[in-house]
């Protein structure tokens, strides 16, 4: 055959498997079906390769190329058929509304009563009766789009409206794919049902398709579709629409709305007339699809290409890969895709339309997400691995049957981390994390509470996860109820009652998971997430990180966790490293955790406006917020003239955006490419603008007084020890025999320990001591005959000459001991933390600088505060350090020298020096 007529037979077949029937002109039977499609039709404007009837009528042509033929040009070909019927020809409309170019392989379709129609590509021909009731309309979908009423916001938020109106201007302007980017959290179900419904009423649309890819997410959003309510008929969504979430392989025919997930749709268009279940239960990230034969999907008669006006694919990032693609491209539909993070692909798929980008950053600005903090545990065997010599006996167990036997080991067994809970399990390793996570929990993590808050562990596979919550139950001294595993291969309870008791009842308090809820399942009152695996792909962290995210009433979380107040935010508990490479775009808003509120205001008043700076504040004003009463919400309006914390969240959140300082800087320079220093300019007014409210000191006292009187410090870090007991006579001759023998082991060892040699003999601004030097300080006192503590001391100085002494600061901080020494031998007037003298030095010296005439950039003044801040736990900084965090992540010695250039030395000298005191 001529690769001509090799179209014409796949042209034949494709019409023949959508319902039409086959006939030449000389042969023509109207009669014979409901839809015939006949080959070389004579027209006025010549012979159609083929013309359409539908009943006896015309309706459309189809011209027919070669396979490999570009088709975008052949539109007018078709175009002379729609217009040439002869008068005498029954026709539904003149000219044909529909038109077809085809090659066999590739078909584009259009519709001409469109207006500025437009033609789009096809996996397959529409019904005869999908073009007979097109035709009978009035008017079209795509033109329903363009008239669309006005959104009623009423119950929507800001993000949620946004989102809304810019899809339906999407669709106005008929673009076949549209993406909406919003944090996990923030409402992207609800928005989706919202423009459902909208779809429905107000665009005619025949049904729509809601895919997923995991079972439960399915169930999440039939929820979400039964509990809407409309906003301008006041019943619930599904009594209007048949909504209907499919767990066999058969479609409603007359429903509304179809869920279902990607995989039991694949297997319907495949012919499959029975689906597992347990296939829609795990996610696409963990499922096969790379098979030795690809499927390749054909077109299904029982699932006409029409079947579905819209389709939308909640967490695309996933489902537009491998075969389950094929599932979105088989379908003449416009593609909605939901996503919390797109990902460069994903974003090419939909034609790099993104109709909504909200980030987790703005959902915590505008209080629809909590920020989150990472806790960090190392263990040694997690870090390093470990060996066991051969002789020793080791249990043994079998990965299918869980079996155990012992074993003496006829050779040395050295593991790798990377080997952890696959090939060997180091029970102490797991109890490690899991025993620092409990004896930590309530002092430092979540420190002042009494119930574990809901917490969610991801394991590395099913095995480990169970190895995990036996010793949880073990270390925490809880029952099963307390910790339970929801995985894939859980048996007894469901995964879904599981996941229900855990997002809503008070146990499990723990639940531990590899993969089946660590996206898109919905737990507003977790609190805490402990990674003890690793994540390689940036958009499955995100998403794990998303569990954590939302919102929830407290009314509604004190139901749950009784203490637990406010979500201000959540914890990342970090056991394997997996926060330590930069995988995502999302990292926490709080980058100064131990820097103080008003200290943040005031340091922004005096022009200390790094990036870390501007975040750190925005996620205290971000937290904040989330606390305070309406009244004092009204007063903060008062004392800023107006400006919501809300407002000046997102201002400060502009200042260090990218994407924000680039489009002010097109703005202010009306070019479309600025350079990097209009940029820079324009990040310079952005900041300047945000942070201007903060230079009101009422605001930044009226701020500083509201957090004051909505929060009371309860110490539950500093661990007390037992000076005295006895009267105040007694417990001061305590505090001075404390003293005494402190002053006796710096005479005695002044000689001996290099850091008082240094202190002794070296000039004020000469002493370069070293971390180790002053630990080695630190241990000396711990032993007989002197058996001090740097807190006791502080303690007792506290007692014997308290107006000397201002506060212990936190005794954790090791250089405190030179505070110590120095007040102890006279040469400091006050005992304060050395923390604080470096902070005083260095504000004295910035301003002597700026006295000097010297004016430093952001950047130089973000390295001057990094460098501030090892000295102060570090003593001494050198250009060696600059490889390790946080100098490494902010370009390390290299970046170091272009800051400051020839001037590095002396800044280094400076701070070592004068700094460091």
């Amino acid at each position: 055959m001529t690769p001509e007529e090799k179209a014409r037979v796949n042209i034949d077949k494709l019409l023949e498997e959508a319902g039409w029937a086959i006939q030449d002109y000389n042969s023509i039977n109207l009669g014979a079906s409901t839809g015939v499609a006949v080959r070389e039709f004579p027209l006025k404007t010549g012979a159609a390769d083929y013309l359409l009837f539908v009943n006896r009528k015309a309706v459309g042509a189809i011209e027919a190329k070669k396979e490999g033929t570009t088709l975008s040009g052949v539109a007018e070909q078709s175009g002379k058929y729609i217009v040439g019927l002869p008068e005498n020809i029954p026709h539904i409309h003149l000219p044909l509304p529909f038109a077809y170019e085809s090659t066999g392989s590739e078909t584009f379709f259009r519709d001409e009563r469109e207006q500025d129609a437009r033609s789009r590509r096809v996996f397959a021909f529409h019904k005869p009766q999908t073009l007979w009731d097109w035709g009978l309309d009035n008017t079209t979908l795509r033109g329903r789009l363009r008239t669309m009423p006005q959104l009623i916001t009423e119950g929507l938020w800001e993000a949620q409206i946004e989102a809304v109106t810019n899809l339906e201007e999407s669709f106005a302007e008929s673009r076949p794919k549209a993406l909406i980017q919003m944090a996990t959290g923030s409402g992207k179900t609800f928005t989706a049902v919202t423009a459902v419904y909208r779809l429905l009423k107000f665009g005619k649309a025949k049904r729509v398709l809601f895919l997923v890819d995991r079972n439960n997410l399915g169930r999440q959003a039939l929820r979400e579709f039964q509990q809407y309510i409309t906003p301008d008929d006041g019943r619930k969504l599904s009594e209007l629409y048949n909504v209907q979430h499919l767990t066999n392989n058969t479609l409603d025919p007359i429903c509304k709305v179809c869920i279902t997930t990607i995989q039991r749709l694949y297997s319907m268009l495949e012919g499959e007339e029975n689906f597992d279940a347990e296939n829609e239960e795990q996610s696409l990230f963990q499922m096969q699809t790379h098979e030795k034969e690809k499927k390749i999907v054909k077109y299904s008669p029982k699932i006409p290409i029409e079947m579905f006006d819209f389709i939308i694919t909640d967490e695309c990032h996933r489902s537009i890969y491998h075969d389950w693609r094929q599932v979105l491209d088989y379908f003449d539909a416009f593609i909605i895709g939901l996503t919390a993070t797109p990902s460069k692909q994903t974003i090419g798929f939909f034609n790099n339309n993104l109709v909504m980008e909200y980030s987790h950053d703005r959902a915590v600005a505008d209080g629809c997400n909590v920020g989150f903090e990472v806790y960090r545990i190392k263990t040694a065997i997690g870090e390093e691995g470990s060996a066991v010599d051969a002789g020793f006996f080791v249990d043994i167990r079998d990965k299918m049957t869980r079996r155990l036997r012992w074993e003496q080991l006829d050779e040395e067994l050295v593991y790798t981390p990377q080997e952890l809970d696959r090939n060997v399990v180091a029970v102490d390793q797991i109890r490690k994390i899991v025993r620092t996570y409990r004896d930590r929990l309530f002092s430092e993590i979540f420190p002042g509470r009494e119930h574990v808050p809901k917490t969610l562990i991801f394991a590395k596979s099913d095995s480990h996860a169970e190895d995990i919550v036996h010793i949880v139950r073990e270390e925490f001294g809880k029952g099963n109820e307390f910790c339970k595993k929801i995985t894939y291969k859980t048996t007894g309870e469901k995964p879904e009652n599981l996941i229900k008791e855990f997002r809503i009842s008070y146990y499990p308090r723990i639940a531990v998971t590899v993969d089946m809820v660590s996206t898109g399942t919905d737990f507003k009152a977790l609190e805490c997430l402990i990674f003890m695996r690793n994540v390689q792909s940036g958009v499955y962290y995100e998403q794990m990180k998303g569990r954590g995210t939302r919102v929830i009433n407290p009314d509604d979380l004190e139901g749950i966790t009784p203490d637990a107040g406010h979500k201000t935010h959540f914890v990342i508990v970090d056991a394997i490293g997996v926060c330590e490479h930069d995988k995502t775009d999302s990292q926490p808003l709080e980058r100064k955790r131990y820097v103080s509120f008003d200290k943040l205001l005031n340091g922004i008043a005096l022009g200390i406006r790094d990036n870390d700076t501007i975040s750190s504040l925005a996620g205290r004003l971000a937290k904040f917020n989330n606390k305070i009463s309406e009244k004092e919400k009204e007063e903060i309006l008062g004392a800023s003239d107006g400006k919501t914390l809300r407002e000046m969240v997102n201002s400060l959140l502009d200042a260090v955006d990218p994407d924000k300082h680039e489009k002010k800087a097109k703005e202010l320079f009306l070019t479309p490419s600025p350079t990097e220093q209009q940029i820079i300019q324009a990040r310079e007014e952005l900041v300047s603008e945000a942070c201007a409210p903060f230079d009101d000191a009422n605001l930044r006292n009226t701020l500083i007084d509201i957090k004051k009187r909505n929060e009371q410090i309860i110490d539950t870090v500093s661990l007390d020890d037992l000076i005295s007991a006895g009267f105040d006579s007694q417990a001061g001759e305590k505090a001075r025999s404390m003293v005494e023998s402190f002053k006796q082991f710096i005479e005695d060892n002044k000689d001996e320990l290099t850091a008082l040699k240094i202190i002794y003999e070296q000039p004020y601004g000469k002493r370069h001591l070293t971390y180790e030097q002053i630990k080695e300080i630190a241990e000396a006192i711990k032993r007989p005959p002197y058996s001090l503590s740097t807190d006791r001391l502080w303690v007792a100085y506290e007692q014997l000459e308290k107006a000397k002494v201002k506060g212990a600061g936190p005794q954790k901080l090791l250089t405190n001991i030179i505070s110590l020494i120095r007040f102890a031998i006279g040469e400091s007037e006050v005992l304060e933390p050395y923390s604080v003298q470096v902070e005083e030095r260095f504000q004295k010296w910035l301003e002597d600088q700026e006295t000097a005439g010297k004016i430093f950039t952001e950047e130089q003044i973000e390295w001057l505060t990094m460098l501030k801040d090892h000295i102060a736990t570090s003593l001494l900084v050198e250009i060696d350090d600059f490889d390790y965090a946080p100098f490494h992540d902010k370009g390390g010695a290299i970046r170091a020298f272009k800051v400051f250039g020839p001037k590095l030395d002396e800044i280094l000298s400076v701070f070592n020096e004068r700094i460091a005191g």
